[in-house]
């Protein structure tokens, strides 16, 4: 799938960003209302003012289950969200348009999960502490340049990092 996927760049923080997010929670609020048990959050490097971050709005919604949830997958689908078995065991994850041109990543999670939790933690601190924020800039742009091709790897890449910030030193 890796040929599919659309290169990682990482670009400066765009202001833009937060109303581009807040018209796709209105939407996704209204087609995902028989799901939803919690708030819809800006999530990612772009939920985070002043952060270079990939042009793509990551989003998570709160839903009760994976499996009360998985009926939401054909109308999502309606609205140009690609579903992808990506860590199915914790999310439905979703891009939009496709893989090769992604604009948003859509997160559906169980509400208070562990997931849920730590996403929350990590986007809250980014924020609060401009010195991390920093240091995980500067790791995303070495990742991106190393990995541009191969997503996984540049996920992976951050693991260490943001399971220190939100589970203390060794990622407990």
């Amino acid at each position: 799938m890796a040929d599919l996927d659309a290169p990682i760049f990482i670009v400066p923080y765009n202001p833009a960003w937060r109303s581009q997010f807040e018209l796709e929670r209105d939407m996704l609020a209204d087609l995902l209302a028989p799901w939803l048990v919690g708030p819809i959050e800006h999530i990612g490097s772009a939920a985070v003012p002043g952060m270079p971050a990939k042009p793509i709005i990551d989003i998570m919604a709160a839903v009760k289950d994976l499996d009360a949830s998985r009926a939401a997958i054909p109308s999502l689908e309606k609205a140009e969200y690609c579903y992808a078995p990506y860590r199915a065991e914790v999310e439905h994850w979703f891009c939009k348009p496709k893989p090769s041109a992604r604009t948003h990543h859509l997160h559906l999670v169980p509400y208070a999960s562990r997931v849920w939790n730590e996403t929350l933690m990590f986007r809250d601190c980014l924020r609060r502490e401009p010195a991390t924020a920093q240091r995980y800039s500067d790791l995303k742009l070495r990742l991106a340049d190393a990995h541009r091709t191969d997503r996984e790897a540049y996920t992976e890449g951050k693991t260490e990092f943001v399971l220190g910030v939100v589970r203390g030193p060794g990622g407990k």
